[in-house]
């Protein structure tokens, strides 16, 4: 009963706290503007940045990123305490806190592309997978200034990491690729424009 309870609580909390959007709310909140009908259209930390600048877009890429972090400390330390699996616990509740952000029901399951939750995921299951999603992807950034080519090469590289670095279960490494693949498959209008040769470069300032 421990089990099942822990592993419904887990998608539950996990889902409906990372479907809160921090550029929805910051957007309408500061600008009295949704962020959902500016720009690109994409609620996430890139479009936010674009249509509002750098002065508050910060916020939304750290807020992010802790609130997929709430869950992943409460639950892997819960199954770990329990089933003595934190790795799979993160995992786990990683899977929910992607669907929630790009399938929020507080928004009419309209959401972004989930790469920060995705990275936020990689840093709780293995801390050196996420220093390489880190490094690559900032690299990328500065150097071809396409944020959407760092987050996806970037979170790759970390799902393959998680078999170099043999974490205590495949199924780890299969739940977490399959959510970089679906943020892949989130980013499709962005590889046509890479294609067509019109997706907007990344700058820092």
């Amino acid at each position: 009963m421990t089990e099942i309870l822990l592993y419904v609580s887990a998608a539950l909390v996990s889902y409906l706290i990372s479907g809160l959007n921090p550029a929805i709310i910051l957007s309408n909140l500061i600008y009295k503007r949704d962020i959902r009908n500016e720009g690109s259209g994409n609620p996430g930390f890139t479009n936010f940045k674009r249509v509002f600048g750098n002065k508050f877009a910060w916020f939304v890429f750290a807020l992010d990123i802790i609130k997929a972090a709430i869950p992943f400390v409460i639950f892997g330390f819960l199954f770990d305490k329990y089933l003595d699996a934190r790795q799979f616990g993160v995992a786990y509740a990683g899977v929910f806190a992607f669907l929630g952000h790009v399938f929020p029901c507080w928004y009419g399951f309209k959401g972004g592309k989930g790469f920060l939750v995705n990275l936020a995921t990689i840093w709780f299951i293995d801390w050196r997978a996420g220093v390489i999603a880190t490094v690559v992807m900032v690299v990328l950034v500065l150097v071809i200034k396409y944020m959407s080519v760092a987050t996806m090469v970037a979170l790759v590289l970390a799902a393959i990491s998680l078999l170099v670095f043999t974490v205590d279960s495949i199924w780890i490494f299969a739940m977490y690729m399959c959510c970089v693949l679906f943020m892949i498959y989130k980013h499709k209008e962005n590889i046509k424009r890479l294609m067509n040769g019109t997706e907007s470069k990344f700058h820092l300032k």
